[in-house]
């Protein structure tokens, strides 16, 4: 497998930044989304659990009923394509035993077989004391995703935009979350910087590596 250089990876990094304006005209083309599609499905979670659904808004009729219930940020509108990050509601066994089977499809064995992991899962998160906040721990796991999308999307050349400026109660409304089960966390717009952004050509603000890095 070829890496990337440590040189490549930071400027593709330094040139990653909130986009806040996107050029509707441009659009990201069918083998990149895929690409990006792909490391969303790859991003790892705790447990390997995966808590979550990427509901992928392509209409332009939903993304206008977005809109206002977004601050009214372009982003939504604008950008090529727009995610909702969603987490499953109160973790259940059966959640769990759903990863279990998939597991012993993909990697063969037998559920039997992995009953002593699948006890310590649900003794954690069904059962124990993560239970009574479980929502917020699948909320953690999501900004995994969250930050592994936008990390992939910059090595890919792709401007993104995370948006917790959003009303997750209406967007659950809109899209119909919450009879599935699932409910909004935070969204991320994908596209393309408009040439007249601002934002872009600003320089990043971070503290210095000797203020938040410690070596033990």
């Amino acid at each position: 497998m070829n890496h990337i250089t440590t040189t490549d990876l930071l400027e593709n990094l330094k040139w990653r930044y909130a986009t806040k304006q996107f050029d509707p005209a441009k659009t990201i083309a069918p083998e990149i989304w895929t690409a990006l599609e792909d490391a969303l499905v790859l991003t790892p979670s705790s447990y390997g659990l995966q808590p979550w659904k990427f509901l992928i808004i392509t209409s332009s009729e939903l993304r206008e009923q977005l809109k206002p219930l977004s601050w009214n940020q372009s982003q939504v509108t604008d950008c090529s394509h727009y995610v909702v990050f969603a987490i499953k509601k109160n973790l259940t066994a059966e959640d769990v035993d759903r990863f279990m089977a998939r597991t012993v499809e993909l990697r063969g064995g037998t559920v039997e077989a992995m009953a002593g992991y699948r006890s310590l899962i649900v003794s954690d998160l069904v059962d124990g004391g993560r239970s009574f906040n479980i929502n917020d721990w699948s909320t953690r796991q999501t900004y995994i995703a969250l930050g592994n999308f936008m990390t992939s999307a910059a090595l890919l050349g792709v401007d993104t935009c995370p948006m917790e400026g959003i009303e997750p109660v209406n967007y659950d409304r809109v899209l119909g979350l919450s009879a599935k089960g699932f409910t909004t966390v935070v969204a991320c717009a994908a596209g393309y910087r408009s040439e007249a952004d601002k934002y872009a050509s600003l320089a990043k603000v971070r503290f210095p590596k000797s203020e938040i890095l410690e070596t033990l």
